[in-house]
């Protein structure tokens, strides 16, 4: 990797300021999953170890451009506390006096939290004022935040203008899993792609055709491919002024030689609710009226085990049904265990964020890949091929 890292800065007596991602579910004020949290505890340990004095800077959810109690960062402040084992102050501004009186009190090894940087306007437009007096907090900037790497914000890309910027642990660990499938994959390479629509994966399908071997289609999209095929799709979820373009990248795969993988059948049912009558069809067969497509079925789930056999890469982006129903969870499952197998023989298994990791998640297997992804909407991007801007704005190792 060839961007700076906490470890190539002395940080001893150092103020730093570390855009880190708290942006966790939390209800009736206490954190419900602290995941997002744990993952940025290796880089805030490591520098408060270092004697730094360490000013954290994170959003919560979507706040209307303003402070709203619901979306406050203290709980989490409370949570940091407990897994730390020791204080963490909290300051409930953003910006002001009250921020800087605290950063001047803070002594080192000690840690501060500041509130929610969405309460303030000016995080999402990059406002330059802003960055300039986050930066006027510290001496240096770590940027572990790989959730929010695809968007230039005061917070991560603006700091960077006036400070140092340096990578964090989880932000070091992400670019070195994602370059390694995006750019330089151990063949057999296969990519399984799942999810609602093949708009949101038309960059990822483009970019990795250029790598991949195999591409496995599950989740709703691959309806959109099975009307681009002519099969009858009954009821099911695709998006029509897709079909062309999914025949398009069908026949760009064949010129490729890239194996394209489709569902030979599916599980559907008439409803997509908990204990709806649901049956098992084969593509070839058709969906009929009034029944959708809500899982892959068992005869795909055989299929795609033989084609990840003897993949030495592989990148899952994308549930194979709505697994969040655990009538239709099935398909999900079974992809999710072939996959974590192959990982304990040694194939690097790479877990895009998003549902993806929601899904390794309540299976229970989100340590048994080589990487599960903290940014959805970041990892699809740097999967397409996109330098993102919280990634470019930290500094380069000296060649």
């Amino acid at each position: 990797m060839d961007k700076m890292t906490v470890r190539d800065i002395d940080l001893k007596g150092k103020r730093v300021i570390m855009r880190v991602d708290f942006n966790v579910p939390v209800k009736d004020g206490v954190v419900q999953d602290d995941t997002r949290i744990r993952e940025a505890l290796p880089t805030i340990k490591y520098i408060l170890e270092q004697k730094a004095k360490l000013i954290l800077l994170s959003h919560l959810g979507r706040p209307k451009g303003g402070p709203s109690p619901e979306f406050s960062l203290a709980p989490v402040a409370k949570r940091l506390s407990e897994l730390l084992g020791k204080e963490v102050k909290f300051v409930s501004q953003v910006v002001g006096d009250e921020v800087k009186k605290a950063v001047e009190e803070l002594k080192e090894g000690e840690v501060l939290l500041l509130e929610n940087t969405r309460f303030h306007p000016g995080e999402e437009k990059n406002d330059p004022e802003l960055a300039k007096f986050w930066a006027s907090l510290a001496d240096v900037h770590v940027n572990d935040a790989f959730g929010t790497a695809h968007r230039a914000h005061a917070s991560n890309v603006g700091i960077a203008q006036y400070i140092p910027s340096v990578a964090g642990f989880l932000m070091e660990k992400e670019i070195r899993f994602l370059s390694k499938v995006t750019y330089n994959p151990e063949k057999p390479y296969v990519v399984v792609l799942g999810g609602a629509k093949v708009s949101d994966k038309i960059g990822v399908i483009t970019n990795l055709m250029e790598k991949a071997d195999k591409i496995l289609i599950g989740g709703a999209m691959m309806f959109t491919f099975l009307k681009a095929l002519g099969k009858q799709i009954g009821s099911s979820k695709y998006e029509e002024d897709k079909v062309d373009l999914a025949k398009e990248l069908l026949e760009r795969a064949k010129a490729k030689g890239v194996e394209m993988v489709l569902p030979v059948d599916v599980v559907i049912a008439q409803k997509m609710e908990a204990g709806a009558e649901k049956k098992v069809v084969k593509v070839d067969e058709g969906i009929p009226e009034g029944w959708m497509g809500l899982d892959i079925g068992p005869e795909t789930v055989k299929l795609f085990k033989e084609k990840l056999a003897d993949a030495k890469t592989v990148v899952w982006n994308g549930p194979m049904g709505v697994f969040e129903i655990d009538d239709f969870a099935e398909g999900t499952k079974q992809v999710a265990l072939a996959i974590a197998a192959l990982t304990e023989k040694g194939t690097i298994t790479v877990v895009g964020g998003g549902d993806t990791a929601a899904a390794a998640n309540k299976f229970g297997l989100d340590d048994k890949f080589s990487h599960v992804s903290t940014g959805g909407g970041a990892s699809l991007e740097f999967l397409e091929g996109i330098e993102l801007p919280g990634i470019a704005s930290i500094l380069n190792k000296k060649k």
